[in-house]
This record gives C-alpha cells, structure tokens and sequence, in this order.
C-alpha cells in the first residue's frame, strides 16, 4: 500500500515543503494539497518547491476542479511540472466544493468532469484536444510525458463515471463498509465500460490521529481533533440528499444519516480542528470516517482496508499531531502494514 500525506497550503510555504521533505523520509510516496485559491495559497507554487526539495515524492491536489482554472492552464501547469522534474504529479479533480462555494459559483457538474478529465489528461500527454471548437497541442512536451487524472467520489452517477473513466479514485473517508460499497460501484462500472478495473487506483483518504494509548482521555482528544472531517464530508452528503432524497436507495444510510443535524457550514473554518460547525458529527462518524487510536488500530484498519482494494492511504494531517503522526507512520504503521 502506498502512503500520502494531505495538507492544507497555509502559509508559510516553507512549512508545508518541510513537512513533505519528512514525509518522504519517512516512507510516504505521494503529497496532496487542498486546492481553494480563497481559503489558501496557491498550490501549484507550492508543488514545484515541494519537487524541488524531495527526490521520489509525487504530488498533486485533493482535489482541483475543472471551474477555477481553464482546462489549458491546468494541463500546462501539471506538464510543465512533470517535464521540470519527471512525470510526479497527479491530478486529483472533483466537483470544488470550498474553491466553487467560497467564490460565490456552484460547484461543477459531472458532465462538466468529463469534459475536463479528457482535455487535462490528453494535454499533458501531448495530445490533441478540443477546447470547444479549437483543437489545440503543446508544442513543447516530449515523448513519455504522462498525467494520471483521479477523480473524487460519492454518488452513484460520479462512482459509475470514476470507473468508466478516471484513472483513480478518491475516496474521501474510511468506513469499511462504505469503502466496500463504493470500490465495488467503481470497479463494476470500469468492467462495464470494457476496462480492466485493475487500472484504476484506489485511493482512500481521511484523518489519521496516533494516540499513546487506547484511554477514553486519549481517544476523546484525537475525536476531536479529527471531528471536522465529518463535516467536511457532511457538504457533499448534504448535496446527495438533496440530489437522491434523504431515504433514496441509490445512497447508502451509513452515509446520510449523520447529517440530520448539520445546520450550516462556515467556510472559514474549513478542514481545520476545533471547526464549531462540526458539533452536529457524533464520535461514531468520527471513528468510522478517520483512523484513530493507538499504531495497533491503524495497522488493523489499515490491513483491512487493503484487503477491500485500496492502494493507497492518504492521511488529512490537519490536527496539533502533524509531525508525531507523519514519524509514528514511518516508525511503526507503514513498516507494518507493508511487512
């Protein structure tokens, strides 16, 4: 199983290259970043120093959106990356629930997705693509240049377009349950599109707090330092509610009912610990949607995790534990893990 490591770009920049630099030392393989050009700084600068400042690391966003940026800046950035230091970006790209809503636009439309995933990918290989009309190719880029292009998930209709089209698929919490539903939803429809399912990576991403012990006191704080989460995630279940209806079968109950609560979200306090928009998520969602506790817990989560097709873990280190959580990972849990 690979590892990733998920940071918001608060400044400093040198902070957050840093914590990627111990990242990589400590066996992770890919560095994520948010991606809301209002909420925090830009990430693309960010990445080439990030590149710059580590040797195997890959990087990209969780996730960018086809609606901030036209379709030709984004594929040149990522290519532009990739030919300064090597094919070590992905794409990771979603609907832009923060960088859409916090700009005063509505978050993109899945057909909207599409269209976008074929002219990034296309671009940043070298390819022709049509930009609505004008068929256009970087002139510039050589041969083996390569973008993978990930695609975040929740619904049925955005599970079914990851399998028949993305090359990965982001999922953004790790309940076991849940994870199952959805790899399975994502890996039938890739079989149905005449893919090999197998050729799309599986990636679960969600909080990871490392606590001494299993103490009420200990787990009590590690809850809370990971509660946003559930917020967080509470926006996209909120919009599939109010899509598919709050009893719709096409949406499974482990995932809306906990919204029932929610009142509101203030995007000020987003992915950050302590967010008082989150009260309404009850310590349940916390312990199904993160991975909390004690190495032996995340281990054993971890190992399960795995067994039901996940490639990669990517930890939200958005908590007052970052760099204990990114050594007791490199120490303890991936060793094990990937024993």
């Amino acid at each position: 199983m690979d590892f990733g490591l998920v940071l918001q770009t608060d400044p400093p920049a040198s902070r957050v290259v840093s914590l990627m630099q111990r990242a990589e030392r400590n066996g992770f393989t890919h560095g994520w970043t948010f991606d809301s050009a209002v909420l925090w700084q830009e990430p693309f600068v960010i990445y080439s120093q990030i590149l710059a400042n580590t040797t195997r690391l890959k990087v990209g966003p969780m996730v960018t959106n086809p609606g901030t940026r036209t379709w030709e800046v984004t594929a040149s950035t990522f290519a532009t990356l990739n030919d300064m230091f090597g094919n070590r970006t992905v794409c990771g790209i979603g609907r832009g629930d923060s960088a859409m809503r916090v700009a005063g636009r509505k978050p993109n439309t899945l057909a909207r997705i599409s269209e976008a995933m074929k002219v990034i990918r296309a671009l940043a290989r070298g390819e022709e693509a049509d930009l609505g009309g004008t068929v256009v190719t970087f002139p510039w880029i050589g041969p083996g240049a390569e973008l993978p292009v990930w695609m975040a998930a929740y619904g049925p209709k955005a599970l079914k377009m990851t399998g028949e089209e993305a090359d990965g698929f982001i999922l953004q919490l790790s309940d076991l349950y849940l994870t199952e539903y959805m790899v399975r939803a994502v890996k039938d429809a890739a079989v149905a599109a005449g893919r090999d399912p197998s050729a799309v990576t599986i990636c679960v991403a969600a909080p990871a707090y490392v606590t001494e012990d299993d103490s009420p006191e200990a787990l009590a704080h590690a809850r809370d330092q990971c509660r946003w989460f559930g917020g967080m995630v509470g926006n996209h279940v909120a919009d599939l509610v109010a899509k598919y209806g709050e009893h719709s079968a096409q949406v499974p109950r482990e995932l809306t009912d906990y919204i029932k609560a929610r009142q509101g979200y203030d995007y000020s306090h987003h992915g950050r610990s302590g967010n008082p928009d989150t009260r309404f998520v009850p310590d349940e969602i916390v312990d199904r949607f993160c991975v909390i506790g004690p190495p032996e817990k995340h281990i054993e989560k971890l190992t399960a995790l795995r067994e039901l097709g996940v490639d990669q873990f990517a930890v939200y280190d958005m908590h007052d534990a970052q760099e204990t959580v990114i050594d007791a990972y490199g120490q303890k849990i991936i060793p094990a893990v990937n024993a």
